[in-house]
């Protein structure tokens, strides 16, 4: 199976240490959050296709020497248009029949991502008690994804799409329309395939997001044992 890593962006909030080292390679107690995360990834995973932009030779300075999975490349975003712009940019390059899709920012549990790789198509959720600040998955009476909302109007626990997703072959046949801020987005693929059949709703028992440098600095201290396989 293939995973798709976006490491594209430019980490404007962990600024100024974003700078000179791209944000996936930024350290957490020692090593890369790219390392973390491929070394996460399920057994079955066999190759990786990462996107890059900002700073890519540092990316692939670190994938030659990483020794986690062996077979990988590179896709250039060479503008940043979105999260469904940067894993379509990957379509000419993926041969298999699912993929494992996430962004370089985050840490997970490498167990909850082994479920998430049972399904056919899937993402993973995590409770949180401001919805207003997430994206909200709402289910259907079969407990699969009925449609993804962005920072809905609501009060209470909901469950937050954390950004990993599990997508069939078939998702390259589908089309993106730009979305109101002028990107094309990732869970407009994930709305389209739960209108069509099941989309699995996964729960995450550990995630640890590393979108600011009061979060990366906290993720130092962190118990990353979930991440190990």
């Amino acid at each position: 199976m293939e995973a798709v890593i976006m490491a594209a962006g430019f980490g404007t909030r962990l600024r100024p240490h974003t700078e000179t080292t791209p944000k996936p390679l930024l350290k957490v107690q020692g090593r890369p959050i790219l390392d973390w995360i491929i070394a996460a990834l399920p057994s079955n995973v066999d190759r990786l296709v990462v996107v890059v932009n900002y700073l890519a030779e540092q990316v692939e300075d670190y994938l030659k020497q990483q020794t986690h999975i062996k077979h990988f490349t590179t896709v250039k975003q060479e503008v940043p248009r979105g999260t469904g712009d940067a894993f379509r940019s990957c379509f000419p390059v993926l041969t298999g029949d699912k993929y494992l899709v996430m962004n370089a920012d985050d840490l997970f549990a490498a167990k909850d991502l082994a479920t998430l790789c049972q399904h056919e198509a899937g993402l993973l959720v995590h409770p949180v008690n401001t919805p207003k600040q997430f994206g909200i998955a709402f289910r259907k009476p079969d407990g699969t994804l009925e449609k993804l909302v962005e920072k809905p109007d609501l009060e209470g626990t909901q469950l937050a799409n954390v950004g990993i997703y599990l997508f069939p072959k078939e998702v390259k046949q589908l089309e993106l329309q730009l979305s109101p801020r002028g990107e094309y987005e990732i869970t407009d693929y994930v709305t389209q395939l739960a209108a069509r059949g099941k989309v699995h709703v996964v729960p995450a028992h550990f995630w640890l997001p590393i979108g600011t440098i009061d979060a990366w600095q906290n993720a130092q201290q962190a118990d990353l044992t979930p991440c190990s396989k």
